[in-house]
Formats: C-alpha cells, structure tokens, sequence
C-alpha cells in the first residue's frame, strides 16, 4: 500500500477572526466592568461584568446549534489504523486515559498519523498493543477527531484481522490546525477595545473625582488644565471649570466644594457664591469665629439647578447670566438667586434647605 501525508485541514479564517476578536472584546469589557465598577462604586456595572461573559457564552452556544447539527448529520468515515504506540496517562480504576498514536489508513485517501487520546476501560486495555490493527472513524472534515470504535460490525472486525498496514514515518502530522498569529492579533485586538470602551464610557466617574478632590497645595495653586482650575488661600478659594460645563452639572458644585474644603472638612465660609462656571468662596478668617459663618459642605446644591430654573421663570425671560449667593449677614442662612435676561433680573430668596420663601419678579 502507497503511504503518503495527507493534507492538512484549514479553519474557516473569517469566522474565526470574528469569533476572536469578539471574545477578546467581550474579555476586555468585561475585566475592565469588573475593575472600574469596584473603583467608582457601581453596583450595577460590578454586576455587568460578572453577566457579559456568560451570556455571550450562551449566545456563543446557541450561534453554534446549526453548526453542530449539521456535523451530527454527516456520517462519519469509518477506517482501519494501526496502533504506532500507546501510553496510560493517568488512572488506575475503570477507564484509563490512553494516548494513542496511529497510522490511519482510509479506503478513498492517503493514509496518514495522528495522536489521539481516549478513556479506555481496564479490562479492554490488554487488547491494545503495538503494531496492532483497530477500527477508527472521524468526521470527514476533521480527520484529526480520530476515535477508536471499541465493538466494530462484523464485517469491520473481519477487514481488521486481516490487515496489513504500514507506517507513516515520523511524528503525528495531522492534527487541529492552531488559529495562527492573526487570531491572536485579533483577539488582542479585541481585548484592548473592549477594556478601553468601557475605560471611556466612565472616565468622568474615575478621573473627574480624584482631579476635583485632590487636596490644594498650601504655597501654590493647584491646576488642573483638563477638568478645573482650583486656586486656594487661608481666605479665599475659586474653583474655575472648563467652557462647555456648568456648575449646575449633576454632581459639579458637590465636587467643587469638596476640593476647597478636602483639607479641612470643618473649615467654615462667610459667604459663597457660584456663576455659570466658577464657585467663589470667602472662608472665615482665624480669630474671626464670631462672625457669622456657616459649613460650606451644608448648602443644598442638589436643590441650585431647579432654584435657577424657577428663578428663570419669574419673568426676565430667556437668562443670559445667573448668580446664587449664601451667606448668614441677616443671622438666618439665607440663598439669593438672581437671575438675568433680556426683560430685566428676577430673584428668589430660600433657606437653608433650599426652600423658597420670597420671590422678586422682573421689573
């Protein structure tokens, strides 16, 4: 019998292009859900990053339906081979672990070598020698899915008795063929985007935070060109944002506020004012605690946002400028907000809890 190497099978590249690169970018998304859902405290996105991959694995797995059904469906090519060798590699009870190396010899195609490792029962592994002829079968487009049939029909044991194979030299030479190096590129690939998209998606909640928060040095102003210009003295502080953003932000004037007061959260203020986009403090000065004061931290800023917006209302029409000033030099804290627009500055005065308790229409 003429004994040559058979082909070597392909994968279908770009379907497993595609399948790389979504993984990887599901790894990614996924990690990088885990990890910034952990730092910015978002129980939600936490959660994400635990689900992602499960159910893409579920949809990895109902995607694949088709694709096994139709394999099942394809019989399967039945062959003798000769064991080349074999070795137990593990297990001492019931089925052993064996892998076998064996030159398989179809009826229609050139023979060829392949390992193949399968659970043999204890009692059926003497049958198993060197040089010896079984019966194998694989699906026609995998052949290196080799898999011995233990009970063969009787025409397939009687085809075994008698033959005769010979060796194709050398070590098993068909066998899964590795995705290559642009599986990988694409899985890296994907696994970098994924991570990065959600880097992206939340990089207000990582890095606005700790920029707006960071404790203002004492001999110098601390500036930071991207997100705010934070500027602070024994009696001042402003915190100045960037075009485009409003100090009525969700969120903007608390993170403001904070990075004035981050080295001192008791520190108290005589008066604070806030604008479009800048917040101005006058804190209280060292020995002048019997001045009116109060806790800058106290305001209700959650409230400024719907103040200005009733504000706008009291008829000076479209605003071009507002103001929200709080301070205590009527002994109750009082919060004024004045707003201007084309018709004239309407206002509004509340207390300390932000609820209104006179209002001065445009005139």
């Amino acid at each position: 019998m003429a004994i040559t190497e058979s082909a070597r099978p392909t994968h279908h590249h770009p379907v497993a292009l595609a399948r790389g690169f979504l993984t990887g970018g599901v790894s990614g998304a996924s990690l990088a859900a885990l990890v910034v859902g952990a730092v910015v405290e978002r129980v939600p996105l936490f959660v994400g990053g635990l689900v992602l991959p499960a159910v893409y694995g579920l949809l990895l797995c109902l995607a694949g339906i088709p694709r096994r059904a139709r394999e099942t469906a394809v019989a399967p090519v039945t062959a003798l081979a000769m064991i080349e060798d074999l070795k137990a590699i593990g297990g001492e009870t019931g089925d052993v672990p064996v892998r076998f190396e064996l030159t398989v010899a179809p009826d229609d195609t050139s023979a060829y070598r392949v390992e193949v490792v399968q659970h043999i029962n204890l009692v059926d592994l003497p049958d198993y020698r060197p040089r010896g002829i079984v019966v194998v079968r694989y699906p026609p487009d995998r052949p290196w899915k080799v898999e011995i049939v233990e009970r063969p029909t009787a025409e397939w044991r009687s085809r075994a008795a008698g033959a005769r194979l010979d060796s194709v030299p050398g070590p098993a030479v068909v066998s899964e063929p590795p995705e290559g190096c642009a599986f990988g590129f694409v899985g890296l690939l994907g696994l970098l985007l994924g991570a990065a998209a959600v880097i992206l998606l939340f990089r207000t909640d990582l890095f606005g935070e700790e920029d707006a928060a960071k404790p203002p040095s004492s001999d110098r102003p601390s500036v930071t060109r991207t997100s705010s210009t934070t500027v602070t003295s024994s009696a001042t502080g402003t915190v100045t944002i960037d075009a485009g953003r409003s100090m009525l932000d969700k969120g903007e004037l608390r993170r403001a506020i904070d990075s004035l007061t981050k080295d001192d959260v008791k520190r108290t203020a005589l008066t604070v004012v806030v604008q479009e986009r800048l917040l101005s403090v006058v804190f209280t000065p060292s020995g002048a605690e019997a001045a009116p004061h109060f806790a800058p931290r106290s305001l209700p800023y959650e409230r400024f946002p719907a103040l200005v917006e009733e504000a706008s209302g009291l008829g000076a029409g479209s605003p071009r400028s507002w103001q929200l000033t709080a301070d205590r030099l009527t002994g109750a804290l009082t919060i004024r907000v004045s707003v201007t627009g084309p018709d004239g500055t309407a206002s509004l005065e509340t207390d300390a809890q932000g609820r209104v308790i006179r209002r001065i229409p445009a005139s």
